[in-house]
């Protein structure tokens, strides 16, 4: 009955070392589009400090659950958070905008009283779920990730656009950047690589 699968990660974060003192260690939580991103074919920041704690299918409120275990416990200097897509899809039952919207705002808490710089990632672009084939799901998407824009502008984090990047002019993903509409494929995150480590270098200026 591990409902925010707090029992995925344990075993790995009793494993890691805490980080050296000149490692600028961050944390990529998610859902799929996270964890898929350490699967093969896929490449995950190698020489990176970089740790994946994605969990396929995950919603914001069982993000929060593991936030200490997952992100606060292994002592990073940053935190890209990439979520939402699956509240949408109501994967954990009926979930609004205003409830995502307060989950990323708790966790975003979480992290700034722990000292860990925070950026927030747009819902990347979804013309459908194949597993919710009856919802529109773009025009949520565009409604989260401008309050995510607009929150992350207000608390000084920051932001990084994924959805500008991989979508199509309809709201979708781009042809051949997602196997299924949703989930990137090796070259979705060839686009979202760069993104990401720009994104990690300006939180962790000086």
């Amino acid at each position: 009955m591990d409902w925010p699968q707090l029992n995925r990660y344990r075993t790995a974060n009793a494993a890691l070392p805490d980080p050296s003192p000149n490692e600028h260690r961050a944390v990529f939580f998610g859902d799929s589009i996270t964890d898929n991103w350490s699967r093969k074919p896929n490449t995950f920041f190698p020489n990176k400090p970089y740790i994946n704690r994605g969990i396929s299918g995950q919603t914001t409120p069982q993000m929060l659950i593991r936030f200490q275990q997952d992100v606060v416990a292994l002592k990073p200097a940053a935190v890209v958070i990439l979520a939402g897509t699956n509240d949408i899809a109501g994967n954990t039952g009926p979930s609004t905008p205003a409830m995502i919207e307060d989950n990323f705002r708790s966790m975003t808490a979480i992290a700034q009283a722990n000292g860990i710089k925070v950026i927030l990632a747009s819902i990347t672009p979804a013309g459908i779920y194949p597993w919710r084939p009856a919802l529109n799901p773009t025009p949520i998407i565009l409604e989260v990730n401008q309050w995510l824009k607009q929150f992350a502008a207000q608390q000084g984090l920051i932001y990084l656009d994924y959805f500008t990047a991989m979508a199509d002019d309809k709201g979708a993903m781009k042809p051949g950047l997602a196997s299924d509409g949703v989930h990137p494929t090796p070259e979705g995150y060839a686009v979202m690589a760069p993104l990401a480590e720009a994104a990690i270098a300006q939180a962790l200026k000086p």
